[in-house]
């Protein structure tokens, strides 16, 4: 790994004094050698984000991690996390009328860096977000809650952005990570309708956007119906006997918690 990186390390000084030779007067050179600053400025803030990203998620596995261990059920179904791409992050600074550039990228785009967390129950969604903005080193720079207030498309989340320090190797800084939380039939619609908004031509693309609003709230309704059924469920289980008890204490004890 570390030979690739040199040698990439190479590559990239050899183009920018490539770039150089090619240029034929100081004004040329300046702009260029801007530019090239501001490209190892990028690499470094997306280094940084990625950082803020592995921090968030060490939160949600050491959650993960204690529900297993401790309760009989785990509301953290998945996660998985992404970096936005850089033409998206272009183009909405374009949107909301800014240049591209590192401080602008910082102060306007909160959800460069994002992590998704699946879960089976829609009060799940609401344990986990507390879960995480009660640890102390988490601030709440923003909350919608798409799930109470549902986009006119039918779209439902819960979304955070949250504020965590990353201790690099001589200083500290604070970093923007966007947390999206939804149930596991949210992320399939999701899914789905993210697929229609990218595609070109599609024939009766309207009928298709008005047949996932119906779905939207078809899923919103099961939802709450499997949180009353498990309910139901957990309402008339046996009382676990003192043998019970303690066979599920040393099944516990044999769970990989790794």
């Amino acid at each position: 790994m570390k030979k690739i990186e040199e040698d990439d390390n190479m590559l990239g000084d050899e183009l920018a004094e490539g770039l150089i030779t090619l240029l034929d007067t100081p004004e040329k050179v300046s702009q260029t050698r801007k530019f090239m600053d501001m490209l190892v400025g990028y690499r470094e803030l997306l280094m940084m984000y990625t950082c803020a990203l592995k921090e968030v998620q060490t939160k949600f596995e050491v959650l993960d991690t204690e529900f297993r261990v401790r309760y009989q059920r785990n509301p953290i179904s998945s996660f998985s996390t992404r970096l936005k791409h850089t033409n998206s992050i272009m183009a909405k600074l374009d949107r909301y009328g800014y240049r591209f550039s590192l401080e602008n990228v910082e102060k306007y785009i909160h959800d460069a860096a994002g992590i998704r967390v699946i879960c089976s129950y829609i009060d799940d969604i609401y344990e986990i977000a507390d879960a995480l903005l009660r640890q102390d080193d988490i601030s709440l720079i923003t909350r919608k809650d798409y799930i109470i207030n549902p986009k006119p498309n039918g779209y439902r989340s819960l979304h955070l952005i949250v504020e965590v320090p990353v201790f690099f190797a001589d200083y500290k800084k604070y970093m923007k990570v966007e947390v999206q939380i939804r149930t596991i039939a949210m992320d399939f619609w999701a899914s789905l309708e993210h697929q229609l908004k990218y595609k070109q031509n599609i024939p009766n693309q309207q009928a298709i956007v008005e047949q996932l609003k119906e779905c939207a709230d078809v899923i919103a309704l099961t939802d709450q119906k499997m949180i009353g059924i498990r309910q139901q469920i957990e309402a008339v289980s046996d009382a676990p006997t003192e043998e019970d008890i303690l066979l599920e204490k040393l099944s516990r004890m044999d769970m990989n918690i790794g």
